[in-house]
């Protein structure tokens, strides 16, 4: 299986072994509404676009809370099954489902007062890297000053260059600065620059 598809197992089941009203750090949404957006968004091409487009997001919302009001393990079987035939995630799914898949597992997962980062390898490592990085120079395009995402291990990347001389650099694994860049806020994560161009930072609407 991709990396996508394990992300994707791993997913539904955590979302069975937590249970469909369990928390998520998707803002106002449990496990059952962050399901139906899932499948919503592979299953339903009319919908999909108001995820992106706030314009068409009320006929979005509409379609999502219908699937809501499917059985538990309906929509778990919709999301583990994937993308069906004729939708074009299908073809894309190695590429376009990681990050989504990812995300939203731990948005599950770190909503839970249990949760521990995950050990992941090399390669899942690598794959994060390479997708905070592209995920970065649209999240952080509106900062103040420049912005520098770097590993560990020494690995850096300026996703965002300001025409001030100032630097944020967040410092952490591949997994938590996807996981900032996608505007999430429970990770772990060394943010050094100046007190206010780091406030600025963590301020800015950094959602995808």
């Amino acid at each position: 299986m991709t990396y996508a598809q394990d992300e994707r197992h791993a997913l539904v089941d955590t979302m069975r072994q937590v249970g469909p009203e369990a928390p998520t750090l998707c803002d106002g949404w449990d496990a059952r509404d962050l399901a139906a957006h899932l499948v919503v968004r592979e299953r339903r091409l009319d919908a999909a676009p108001g995820i992106l487009l706030p314009p068409l997001a009320g006929h979005t919302e509409r379609i999502r809370r219908e699937y809501a009001e499917h059985s538990w393990e309906d929509l778990l079987g919709d999301v583990r099954s994937g993308p069906p035939v004729w939708s074009p995630f299908r073809v894309l799914d190695s590429v376009a489902n990681v990050a989504e898949m990812f995300v939203h597992h731990e948005d599950v997962r770190r909503a839970q007062d249990d949760w521990t980062r995950r050990e992941l390898t090399d390669e899942q490592a690598d794959t994060l890297w390479r997708l905070a990085r592209t995920a970065g120079m649209r999240s952080y395009r509106r900062a103040p000053v420049s912005v520098v995402l770097a590993r560990p291990g020494g690995d850096t990347a300026t996703v965002h260059r300001s025409r001030t001389p100032r630097t944020v650099t967040l410092t952490g694994e591949p997994s938590e600065l996807l996981l900032h860049a996608f505007g999430r806020d429970r990770v772990d994560l060394d943010v050094s620059g100046e007190p206010d161009d780091v406030a600025a930072i963590h301020a800015l609407d950094r959602g995808l």
